[in-house]
């Protein structure tokens, strides 16, 4: 279990982490509200402090790659959410690694995006795809576990949630808030992830007969 509560505490210092990054990101790009500039663009080449994102999409991928392998272990060995959750973290760590080339989507001099940027939208598209699928997947296989039940209904909740507002952000109806509408998507999304790992922490702290007692009794 020692692995288990360093994977969950890293499942909620990653988002953590990531939601300060690019707060801090988004008050330093002078010139450009947070409703202009999504959140990739603040890792982009001409970002102020790309540094700064940059770190973050690392941090936040391996936290969730070791945290989807503990969730495996642990709270849904057979379920493939704890799979996504380690899809979404590797994707992230590449959206880190393959940056976009400018921080805005559109503006002069843009003469076609790079390959690098295209292997970035490639992956940042998986990382939505997986973060989003994930909490229903982990919501449905923990509402059959005693332990886990508690977060199933709310974790279901911020993944449609996300869902909705990805779906916005994705169909551009609200353009000039994208950066916002994007920012509650991917902190609603994250939310759930924090939400099994603070629920990891709490079942850990369990004494074994108490855990052992309640997997007697959990459905099968």
């Amino acid at each position: 279990m020692r692995y288990a509560k360093l994977a969950a505490w890293g499942g909620i210092a990653g988002p953590l982490l990531f939601t300060a990054a690019w707060v801090v990101s988004s008050r330093r790009q002078t010139g450009h509200p947070a409703t202009e500039v999504q959140l990739s663009g603040l890792a982009a080449e001409d970002a102020r402090d790309p540094e700064i994102m940059i770190a973050a999409f690392l941090i936040l991928g391996a936290c969730l790659i070791g945290f989807g392998a503990a969730l495996r272990r642990v709270g849904a060995p057979r379920s493939a959410g704890p799979w996504l959750v380690m899809t979404a973290g590797v994707a992230v760590v590449l959206a880190g690694v393959f940056r976009r080339d400018h921080m805005l989507l559109t503006g002069p001099g843009f003469a076609g995006e790079s390959w690098h940027n295209q292997v970035h939208d490639v992956v940042s598209g998986v990382a939505y795809a997986a973060m989003l699928t994930a909490p229903q997947l982990l919501a449905w296989r923990f509402r059959a576990d005693p332990d886990w039940a508690g977060v199933a209904r709310p974790m279901q909740v911020l993944g449609l949630a996300s869902a909705v507002a990805m779906a916005v952000f994705a169909s551009q109806v609200a353009e000039s808030w994208n950066g916002a509408v994007q920012r509650a998507a991917v902190t609603l999304a994250l939310s759930a992830v924090t939400l099994a790992a603070i629920r990891m922490l709490a079942v850990g702290r369990r004494p074994a007969h108490a855990r052992s007692s309640a997997d007697g009794d959990a459905p099968r």
